[in-house]
């Protein structure tokens, strides 16, 4: 596939899966030997495990809405650097086990996926996102200079 084609694949990814909460198109999007090298706790590897974390992020934040800000192709690699909003009014499962109740805070994050795409289908995601801002704006975490509470 073409550079643009791969980075047609990373928008509808965006605009179907994350905004809309389609998980049949990720289904559709994701190679049967899909590899989500961020493997969260308590999570099951592969399309699976990825699913579900879209899932509890759009309970989390209903409103939830990912901006594509930039995206990159380069041979069998798409970048997508990103921008998510919304508002936290679900129940948040932080990463070691523990529940973040509903703040109703506004949050904004950012996030970088490289996602490799052979025949059509991503084969795998390396993700990092700011977590460690995601959890300052909800007040779990002290922001800097601020007193934890």
């Amino acid at each position: 596939m073409s550079a643009e084609e791969n980075k047609a694949l990373a928008r509808r990814f965006v605009e179907e899966v994350w905004n809309k909460g389609n998980m049949a198109v990720a289904d559709e999007l994701f190679a049967s030997d899909f590899d989500d090298h961020r493997l969260l706790p308590g999570l099951p590897p592969g399309a699976e495990g990825y699913k579900q974390n879209i899932l509890q992020l759009r309970k989390a934040f209903p409103d939830l809405h990912v901006t594509v800000e930039d995206l990159i192709a380069e041979g069998d690699k798409v970048v997508t650097r990103a921008t998510v909003h919304g508002t936290h009014t679900g129940e948040l499962m932080a990463r070691m086990g523990k529940v973040i109740p509903p703040t109703s805070k506004q949050v904004t994050w950012t996030g970088i996926t490289i996602a490799r795409v052979v025949a059509g289908k991503a084969t795998d995601f390396w993700v990092e996102a700011d977590q460690l801002g995601l959890m300052q704006q909800l007040g779990v975490i002290p922001a800097p200079g601020q007193a934890a509470r």
